[in-house]
């Protein structure tokens, strides 16, 4: 674990996937063909924890959603891709704007699509109900499923890393 919590010292940009990871990797159609996705509150909170901390967070999905844009507005994430089933350049865009190291940067996702980031980021994660390959390419397996508080799990992690996770707490006490 130790190796982990080094390589969490020195993120600066978490990135995660949306189907898979924020989500179950289930998806609801309407009769009408309205798509619905769920989004777990705890990980909707720890992504605020890390903005507050000033840690900025980017989504780069290969689907297009309505209802993960409006997650994305809700949250305030400022760097949103989707639409992207070549996640790389995008990667890279946020990379070059921020003018962040690949040590720099976490990235989370869950299936084939996500390993070329999982390979170039500094905190490599996914969740224990990705296909089993995924393991080959990761630092970190989430003790929580997609969807079920995954995300948060790895937004405490950092916070604990980087020394930031009982002073966010202290700052709740202390109100």
């Amino acid at each position: 674990m130790q190796p982990v919590i080094d390589k969490a010292k020195h993120i600066k940009l978490a990135i995660f996937d949306v189907d898979g990871v924020l989500t179950t990797g289930e998806v609801l159609y309407g009769a009408k063909g309205g798509e619905y996705k769920a989004f777990h509150i705890h990980d909707g909170f720890g992504i605020r924890l890390l903005q507050k901390v000033g840690i900025q967070i980017a989504i780069i999905t290969a689907k297009e959603s309505a209802s993960v844009a409006s997650r994305v507005l809700d949250l305030g994430i400022q760097h949103f891709y989707q639409g992207q089933e070549n996640k790389v350049p995008a990667y890279e865009d946020i990379k070059q704007k921020l003018q962040l190291s690949d040590q720099q940067i976490s990235y989370m996702g869950d299936d084939f699509p996500d390993i070329p980031l999982l390979r170039r980021a500094g905190l490599a994660i996914t969740v224990p109900n990705a296909p089993d390959v995924m393991r080959q390419y990761t630092d970190y397996v989430t003790t929580h499923k997609s969807g079920k508080g995954a995300v948060r799990e790895i937004c405490d992690l950092i916070l604990k890393a980087q020394d930031l996770y009982m002073p966010m707490l202290n700052s709740y006490l202390n109100q």
